[in-house]
């Protein structure tokens, strides 16, 4: 799917067209909407990814309205309203969207505002929408045709399946939508960005930033919707580079990336075993009923802890131990509550993140540091609400809880003792 934001950064010059417009035609058997600049692109595409055409692609056109009529589909179809209700609640509980949000609408609302075309997995159909700038649709055409090359290799509708593993989606997100941003970019320019474009894969990161405020919706979302919007095609497109500079001539979906930790470093990904995350097994919430449950992921803990830090380096330092991570949104008697479990690949690691979360607490939170009754747990009562944080050790990893429940909880709802943790 393409942001128009994005594309707007894609324009890198007039060059890049032409090189585009230079390639050889042939005979795809194309025949439909936009049949010049398909033909065009294809060659460029199959040369740059490696990959060749099984069938055809097939392409339409869509109104602004009828994106929304998909937009709203894809919602219905891959989120419950308990699901949606249970991140946006949760999301509101770690502070990162503000508690009169409507999740559901306010997204709705930005990708309508933002998407350019999109690459529909269930119809094999690319959509690109009638009134779009005709120098964004030529580039959205491209994007979307690597969707559709990349469909006839792996199913790109095989997200849906990981319900409750959100790092995991957004990993996949990440290289399915970095695939296309880099495959896209080195068609339009005839080789590797790095070698064919002045200034490098850098310059395109740095335009891509500097597009955040240019559509209204976008530049007032909230920091957490912004940066998992950017994160495919940014962190996306650079893992996506190293991983052909090390496996030349080889897809870099096979396998699919497992983590958003294995993105953000992609050694981790190539290395020998590759890096995988912990399997965690949360135990039912103790004085509580489970609403939602699910994790975050090495990309969006930094993210939280940079919301309230406001320190990059930081938040980046103190995440990059994760091994994986489980929250739970429960209901209690006296209302909604968060249960978060962590584990570390050090006990060094462990510490700082726990250092890291404890000066989150006390800034985002306005207190002092909290009491430690001798039972590793460290506690804080503010705001009408009881924060616990405790570093313990389970099946011999280094882990960390954190809770926030309303203030009359007083015990813990997540017992540590059975978590069950599996290696990989």
């Amino acid at each position: 799917m393409r942001r128009r934001s994005l594309l707007r950064a894609a324009l890198l010059s007039a060059a890049a067209f032409a090189l585009l417009s230079g390639c050889a035609r042939d005979s795809t058997g194309y025949n439909g909407p936009m049949e010049a600049e398909v033909r065009r692109a294809i060659p460029a595409i199959e040369k740059a990814t490696g990959l060749t055409f099984k069938q055809p692609p097939v392409l339409g056109m869509r109104t602004r309205d009828e994106l929304r009529e998909f937009l709203e589909r894809q919602f219905n179809e891959q989120l419950t309203p308990l699901e949606i209700a249970g991140i946006e609640q949760t999301y509101k509980l770690l502070g990162l969207i503000p508690d009169s949000m409507d999740l559901r609408r306010f997204l709705l609302d930005l990708l309508t505002e933002q998407v350019a075309g999109y690459y529909d997995p269930d119809t094999k159909v690319l959509y690109v929408l009638e009134d779009g700038a005709p120098e964004i649709t030529s580039i959205t055409v491209s994007h979307e045709l690597v969707h559709a090359l990349q469909d006839q290799y792996l199913r790109l509708d095989s997200a849906r399946a990981l319900k409750g593993d959100n790092d995991r989606q957004v990993a996949m997100q990440a290289v399915v939508e970095g695939h296309a941003m880099y495959e896209q970019l080195s068609s339009m320019l005839g080789g590797d960005l790095g070698l064919r474009m002045p200034g490098g894969w850098d310059r395109v990161r740095d335009q891509i930033r500097s597009e955040q405020g240019s559509t209204p919706l976008f530049a007032n979302a909230p920091m957490i919707i912004q940066e998992t919007l950017l994160f495919p095609y940014l962190s996306g497109a650079e893992f996506i580079r190293q991983v052909k500079r090390e496996r030349p001539g080889r897809p870099p979906f096979e396998p699919v990336a497992s983590s958003t930790e294995q993105i953000l470093h992609p050694e981790k990904f190539l290395s020998d075993p590759p890096d995988v995350p912990t399997r965690i097994t949360l135990p039912a919430p103790r004085g509580a009923s489970l609403m939602h449950e699910d994790n975050l992921g090495e990309f969006e803990t930094r993210l939280f802890l940079y919301e309230h830090l406001r320190d990059i380096g930081t938040a980046a330092r103190a995440a990059e131990g994760w091994d994986g991570d489980r929250y739970q949104l429960v209901n209690t008697p006296r209302g909604p509550g968060l249960a978060w479990f962590t584990v570390w690949d050090s006990a060094v690691e462990a510490a700082e993140f726990r250092d890291a979360m404890e000066r989150m607490i006390e800034r985002r939170f306005s207190v002092a540091t909290g009491t430690d009754r001798g039972d590793a747990a460290r506690r804080w009562t503010a705001r009408g609400r009881r924060l616990t944080l405790a570093a313990e050790t389970v099946d011999g990893r280094p882990t960390v809880t954190f809770e926030d429940m309303p203030a009359g909880v007083t015990t813990r709802v997540m017992r540590s003792s059975e978590v069950r943790l599996e290696q990989p």
